[in-house]
């Protein structure tokens, strides 16, 4: 939900400029953990929450390695290559997206309220978890 002060600072720049100015239109990554995987041997184990402002949609895009991601706050709308059609995941609820698949559609539908998942990424040591991509 927008705090008084960003409400305020998007509704000055809106009558400045003419129209909707979205100040917060950036998702957050935080990590939690970056590790080695000892029993698999080159991998490693990342965990970061991220966080989706009201309205935001993300590009196509792909991560290194297996994706792991539960919803803790809000809504998520989402959709793999690999893995069917899209639908919206509730806080409780998981997604897995496998290794060499594209990232269709993330987004928080909720034009008011934010979300929030934990994704856990297992990928090659030193990999870059997150590319753009284009759907196949």
């Amino acid at each position: 939900m927008l705090d008084r002060k960003t409400f305020m600072l998007s509704s000055i720049a809106a009558s400045l400029f003419g129209g909707p100015f979205n100040l917060i239109a950036q998702k957050r990554e935080r990590k939690l953990f970056e590790g080695k995987l000892a029993n698999a041997p080159g991998q490693s184990l990342t965990a970061e929450v991220v966080d989706f402002p009201p309205g935001y949609k993300s590009d196509v895009h792909h991560h290194a390695g297996s994706v792991f991601a539960y919803v803790l706050t809000g809504r998520i709308r989402s959709q793999n290559s690999a893995t069917g059609l899209a639908r919206i995941y509730e806080v409780g609820e998981t997604f897995f997206e496998p290794p060499g698949s594209d990232h269709l559609i993330t987004e928080n539908p909720s034009s008011t309220e934010s979300a929030s998942l934990l994704a856990i990424h297992v990928a090659a040591d030193g990999a870059v978890l997150t590319k753009p991509g284009k759907a196949r």
